[in-house]
C-alpha cells in the first residue's frame, strides 16, 4: 500500500497514558507530510523532466539517423559523380585521339596524293620536254632540209633527214 501526504495528515496515534505530546507528534507529522508531498511533487517533475529529455533524445537520435543516411547517400553520390565524370573524360579523351588519328590519317592520305601529283607533273614536264625537244628537232630539220639544193627529189630527203635524225 502507498503511502500518501493525505494518510499521514489523517493518521491517528492511540492516546496512552503517560504517551506522545499529541502537539508534538501532529506537528512532526505535519512536517513529515509537507517533505513527502514536496518529494512527490519533485519526484513527478523529475518523471515529465524524462519523459521530455527521452522523447528528445529519441528525436534527437532519429536525426542523427537520418543525417547519417543522408551522409551515406551524399558520399554515393560523390563517389557516382566522380566515377561518371572519369568515365566522360575517358570517353572525351579516346574521341580526341580517333580525331587526331583521323586527321593524321587524312593528312597522310593528302601528302601521298600531293607526292603523287607531284610525281604526275614531273612525268607530265619530262614528257613535254621530250615532246618540245622533237618538235624542234623536227623543225630544225626541215630548215635544213630546205638549205638543200632544190633538185634534190623526195627519197633523197627523207633519207637526209633521217641521216640528221641520227647523228643527234
Amino acid at each position: 500500500m502507498k503511502l500518501t501526504p493525505l494518510d499521514i495528515l489523517h493518521h491517528v496515534f492511540r492516546k496512552r497514558f503517560w504517551g506522545y505530546d499529541p502537539g508534538e507528534v501532529d506537528a512532526f507529522l505535519e512536517l513529515v507530510r509537507n517533505e513527502y508531498e514536496a518529494a512527490i511533487r519533485e519526484n513527478h517533475q523529475l518523471k515529465e523532466e524524462l519523459q521530455r529529455v527521452s522523447a528528445e533524445l529519441a528525436s534527437l537520435k532519429e536525426k542523427e539517423e537520418i543525417l547519417k543516411d543522408t551522409m551515406i547517400t551524399v558520399q554515393k553520390v560523390r563517389e557516382e559523380i566522380e566515377q561518371n565524370a572519369r568515365k566522360e573524360a575517358e570517353i572525351i579523351l579516346a574521341e580526341a585521339k580517333m580525331k587526331a588519328q583521323e586527321i593524321v590519317n587524312t593528312a597522310q592520305l593528302r601528302s601521298i596524293e600531293i607526292f603523287d601529283e607531284i610525281k604526275e607533273l614531273r612525268r607530265q614536264k619530262i614528257k613535254l620536254v621530250q615532246e618540245l625537244k622533237s618538235i624542234l628537232t623536227t623543225h630544225l630539220k626541215l630548215l635544213e632540209v630546205d638549205e638543200e639544193p632544190e633538185g634534190t627529189n623526195i627519197e633523197e630527203r627523207i633519207e637526209f633527214i633521217s641521216r640528221k635524225g641520227e647523228e643527234s
